[in-house]
């Protein structure tokens, strides 16, 4: 594989500066790392002539293996200031694991394509949620049963782990529209987003484990050099993002964010198209 090093290095510190946001959004809002890492990696991968066909798996895989450490610190920040609900988060995590199998199973089975355009429809989804949702709508005074909450957790776990995201996009709004407190449903978004990082990693890993085209220094669909780039920004910036969650109205944020989406899946519906 020929790296063109010239071109690389500019996109280097571009993918460091995504790093960065991803962080802090992941401490600030519970969601948002994997949405700019996954389009940040396709752009890495891309330039460095990796395989259509596997490219989204490694996007995915790498940037969940990224969200392992950043979740750690974002729950740990959120933690300290009593923003974490542990009960509901071991009451919830078997069915997110669950949900992770699964996914991790689908996306080791299908084309990069179909990996993209589940990614982008997600995204427009959420980006929508984000404009227009009212900050105050509630559907419920309290979070359902777990016999409601179950089949919730294996749908976070299956879209997380296609999309490799944390699964705040689900969950926060979840808890939300149950009348949950924001604050509480960020920090426990993030414990929620190391469970499926986790064992979405370990998936990819073997999913992709001695597939045809990887890069050099792949462990299965997991980019060393990719998660070596993202690591250590997400980690830092992390827990920045909660302290600001903890001090500030992030509704301009969101809508910021959203529109960010828009414009990342509309590139990546054009690239898949030309």
């Amino acid at each position: 594989m020929d790296i063109d090093l010239q071109a690389l290095l500019p996109l280097v510190g571009a993918m460091m500066a995504a790093g960065a946001v991803a962080g802090t959004m992941a401490g600030l809002l519970g969601v948002g790392g994997g949405l700019i890492m996954v389009p940040a990696l396709m752009a890495l991968f891309a330039l460095l002539d990796v395989e259509p066909a596997i490219r989204m798996q490694l996007a995915v895989g790498t940037s969940l293996s990224t969200i392992v450490a950043t979740s750690l610190s974002s729950v740990r920040s959120h933690s300290r200031r009593g923003g974490v609900d542990w009960r509901l988060l071991a009451a919830w995590g078997p069915s997110v694991m669950a949900g992770v199998a699964i996914g991790t199973w689908i996306a080791g089975s299908v084309h990069g394509d179909v990996l993209t355009i589940i990614f982008v429809i997600i995204a427009l989804v959420a980006a929508a949620h984000m404009i227009f949702t009212p900050a105050d709508l509630r559907l419920a005074d309290r979070l359902p049963g777990m016999w409601v909450l179950t089949p919730i957790g294996v749908v976070i776990g299956v879209v997380s782990s296609l999309m490799g995201i944390g699964g705040a996009i689900i969950s926060v709004p979840t808890m939300v529209l149950c009348n949950y407190p924001v604050r509480k449903a960020v920090g426990t978004a993030s414990g929620i987003g190391f469970v499926i990082a986790f064992f979405g990693t370990a998936g990819f890993i073997i999913s992709g484990w001695g597939a045809s085209g990887l890069p050099p220094l792949s462990l299965g669909f997991v980019s060393v050099i990719g998660l070596a780039i993202l690591m250590p920004m997400t980690v830092l910036f992390a827990p920045l993002g909660a302290r600001i969650a903890h001090s500030i109205e992030p509704r301009w944020l969101k809508r910021l964010f959203a529109i960010f989406l828009v414009v990342s899946s509309t590139k990546m519906i054009y690239d898949l198209a030309t």
